[in-house]
């Protein structure tokens, strides 16, 4: 689904690939997550952000590390958000020479078999979100509360943001580089859902082509959700916050002659 009346485009090349993994006590999935993206996507290299996980999370991506040359780890101080941990990551594949950067949970909740479908869709994109809710998305093994909530959240972005993305909460997707530079990550503090709300708008904002492609999103099967009231209510306050200033800028912006 392409937003915005987008047109298509002749199709643009894409260039190195990183998969950015954040991590935090993931220990029974690193091995699994990281050979299913490396059997999916052969040419893709992957970066585990680890916040220095006291599982040893960390370790196995060093062992990993040590005899796969597509496979990186970065060492981080300790837990500090998925947001800085994924900032972190941007900034090292942008440095070190890789055009496409891509968002992926370490839980398998994001199926790596799923992404030759996101780079396939950025040839012809800025930006390729993995959506659960647009025709063809799915989700297993979901109570409905759950998705009440997520379909709850995104919608209430949608509403209050003015964004035409149908799952804008979600966390599995594709950026260029390009795309990257343009959306102003020095000023973005924002985490959890309100860190991929926050991306979402400044790409549309920002005039970027963005498209979604179904996905089919499972929940995890090891290890503890990353969820908690605390980034739910960040993420309502922000959005709340973004919403109304931003309705207050268009009222009191000055208008051009003749408008």
């Amino acid at each position: 689904m392409t937003l915005g009346g987008q047109t298509s485009r002749k199709p643009q090349p894409l260039g190195p690939v990183l998969v950015i993994v954040p991590t935090y006590n993931e220990a029974d999935n690193i091995r699994s997550i990281t050979a299913r993206v490396r059997e999916s996507v052969p040419d893709a290299h992957v970066l585990v952000a680890d916040d220095n996980s006291p599982d040893g999370t960390g370790k196995i991506v060093d062992d990993l590390a040590a005899t796969d040359p597509h496979v990186h780890v970065m060492h981080r101080m300790g837990k500090q958000g998925l947001g800085a941990a994924y900032l972190a990551g941007f900034q090292w594949g942008i440095e070190n020479g890789y055009d496409v950067l891509v968002e992926m949970d370490a839980d398998g909740s994001h199926r790596p078999e799923q992404l030759p479908r996101l780079l396939h869709a950025l040839t012809d994109a800025d930006l390729v979100l993995g959506s659960r809710w647009v025709p063809g998305g799915a989700v297993v093994n979901w109570p409905k509360s759950r998705e009440i909530l997520s379909r709850g959240g995104s919608l209430y972005s949608r509403l209050m943001l003015g964004v035409p993305i149908r799952d804008v909460t979600g966390g599995f997707r594709a950026f260029r580089k390009e795309t990257l530079l343009g959306l102003g990550m020095d000023e973005v503090a924002s985490q959890g859902y309100c860190f991929q709300v926050d991306l979402a708008w400044r790409a549309v904002k920002a005039g970027f082509r963005v498209v979604e492609v179904p996905i089919t999103f499972v929940e995890r099967e090891h290890g503890d959700s990353k969820m908690s009231r605390a980034i739910v209510a960040e993420a309502l306050w922000r959005v709340t916050a973004w919403g109304v200033r931003s309705r207050v800028d268009d009222i009191t912006k000055p208008r051009r002659s003749g408008e």
